[in-house]
């Protein structure tokens, strides 16, 4: 029998007393409680089901939804006796910090103040029966939006104490979307004071509270230890390439094609499997974000349904701005490649800027890359070092970043895109692509070149590579763009193959200008151009059969903001 897709549906108990779409993922229950780990925290990229998880936990384990076991009836944790007497014999703390998203660091403490606010009135008569003394009374008055930073830090450990006191049993603590504020924090920079007031928060909840019996936790990125857990030495933390949980978040391929045959879908699955398959959790491959899976069975066509859902600003500034290094591996990725990286799991927000290897490490998480293996590598100091192979996941993350490349190019003439350029270059319009690169870098150059200004003039290697990248998306289906290779005697910056061998080559050579050697952008256009024939770039190209007389040479030539084609 069909069930009725809801888009977006995060109460467990909705679902099902309203018969809507789920697939099965209560075996999460047994295999946390079996796990006896304290304090568990699970990192999953959005749109994962984190929240409905965390909501079916709260409904099998709290009491306020004790003799409730008709929303599991027909459930695989329902099956076991044992589970069942498990069922509403808690007191469980929830709350979800997903919604503190905010330029503000003010603003951002008092919503999670706030969020803390209602936990103490949800529970008012709980509280007050559970009352000693004159000091717990004051305390209760003193939790509020705008408590102070010492009072909010020992708020939940106060309250579990409360509903420990209530129910004579110690509680359980389900926080979901724990990073959010610290992404926001990263974002809109006022990381430090952030951290410090989460990191006060965290230790008083979940190390020094004697009233915690046991805590999930969920987020997207696994925040290092020296950030935010440092002194919590009882945390579990189960990343993407954890084998823990492996199939409690996203749908599997089997659960994706049951469900597609269910709704007349089932001669589309190779094309759902190019569009949403790829996501690796531990061992278990085949992982389908459900966000997408539901999209599609409600609306019947493919489209990037969760890479369009925010939360990608981060990604795109960190790719932008990232050094030409990283553009290279872009290009390999955006290629089908794959790419190996050293990675470290703890994300360092702080180091993102500097760090290459925190930016790969944050793409992981976010889902936009595949582990396709890790590699342990024992280090000169006899440490162990991890490799990880990396993929982008599938067609809807490649749509993603081809969007991304090309909103960086974005100029108001050409409508953010190469259109304008390309055709020039095909056309062999050299003052059409002078014009356009011109008016191209005077509009980004400074978000690619952070070193290659006019005050330094060193080599503007992140714009060149950046426009690389624009290549890609723009002509992958007519030509291969390929960047920084051996032809010849020498490497040539960029070159476009055509895949039908009849039609034109290019070959791109960048030079800055160098004041004690030209006197001109010209003369640097004509020592790039003199490069180009020296090296015999042309070998290649000619080796693959491609006609002399439709080998076209270019020389850019850089001065800060300015650029010089010539031929």
């Amino acid at each position: 029998m069909q069930m009725k897709l809801a888009i977006g549906t995060q109460s467990f108990e909705r679902i099902r007393t309203k018969n809507l779409f789920y697939i099965d993922k209560t075996a999460m229950i047994k295999e946390w409680w079996t796990s006896e780990d304290d304090i568990t925290l699970i990192t999953r990229p959005r749109r994962f089901g984190k929240t409905l998880n965390m909501s079916m936990l709260d409904c099998f384990f709290s009491l306020q939804y004790t003799n409730r076991g008709d929303l599991f009836e027909g459930l695989s944790i329902w099956e076991e006796e044992e589970y069942r007497e498990l069922q509403g014999t808690y007191p469980v703390i929830n709350l979800s910090f997903a919604e503190v998203k905010t330029a503000s660091y003010e603003v951002a403490k008092k919503m999670i103040c706030q969020i803390i606010a209602d936990l103490y009135t949800k529970y008012y008569d709980e509280i007050e029966a559970s009352i000693k003394t004159d000091a717990d009374r004051m305390w209760i008055k003193s939790v509020n939006m705008d408590m102070r930073d010492n009072t909010a830090a020992q708020s939940l450990r106060k309250f579990s104490e409360f509903l420990s006191i209530y129910y004579k049993k110690k509680v359980i603590i389900l926080l979901d979307e724990y990073d959010t504020p610290l992404i926001e924090a990263y974002t809109h920079g006022y990381w430090k004071e952030m951290t410090e007031f989460m990191r006060g928060l965290f230790n008083a909840t979940f190390k020094s509270n004697p009233s915690l019996y046991r805590s999930v936790m969920t987020g997207i990125t696994r925040i290092s230890k020296e950030s935010m857990f440092s002194d919590l030495n009882n945390l579990k933390v189960c990343t993407t390439t954890s084998k823990e949980y492996a199939t409690c978040f996203g749908f599997t391929e089997e659960e994706v094609f049951a469900a597609m045959d269910l709704y007349g879908y089932g001669e589309q699955k190779e094309a759902v499997k190019r569009w949403y398959d790829g996501f690796i959790f531990g061992k278990q491959r085949d992982l389908y974000n459900p966000w997408s899976i539901i999209n599609f069975l409600r609306e019947g066509k493919f489209d990037a349904y969760w890479v369009n859902t925010s939360g990608n600003a981060l990604v795109n500034q960190l790719i932008q701005k990232g050094s030409c290094k990283i553009k290279e591996q872009m290009e390999d990725l955006m290629l089908g490649k794959s790419i190996f990286v050293p990675i470290d799991e703890e994300i360092v927000y702080n180091q993102l800027d500097d760090s290459e290897e925190a930016i790969w490490s944050l793409l992981l998480a976010s889902g936009y890359l595949k582990a396709l293996q890790v590699i342990e590598e024992d280090t000169f100091f006899g440490g162990i070092e991890r490799i990880y192979e990396l993929a982008l996941t599938n067609v809807e993350v490649i749509q993603m970043f081809a969007k991304f490349i090309r909103g960086w190019f974005y100029t108001k003439r050409n409508a953010g895109n190469y259109s304008a350029f390309l055709q020039c270059l095909r056309e062999h319009d050299l003052d059409g692509m002078n014009e356009y690169m011109n008016e191209v870098a005077m509009t980004v150059f400074s978000f690619f070149d952070v070193a290659g200004n006019e005050d330094t003039k060193q080599k503007p290697e992140n714009f060149y590579h950046g426009f690389v990248l624009g290549l890609l998306v723009e002509l992958r289906k007519d030509y291969e763009v390929v960047s920084n290779r051996e032809s010849g005697l020498g490497r040539y910056d960029v070159m476009l193959v055509p895949r039908d061998l009849t039609k034109d080559a290019f070959i791109f050579e960048f030079k800055v200008f160098r004041p004690s050697k030209e006197k001109t952008l010209e003369d640097t256009v004509q020592a790039a151009l003199q490069q180009i024939e020296d090296k015999k770039y042309v070998t290649s190209l000619l080796e693959k059969g491609i006609s002399k007389e439709n080998i076209y040479c270019y020389g850019f030539a850089f001065e800060g903001k300015k650029v010089r084609i010539g031929e």
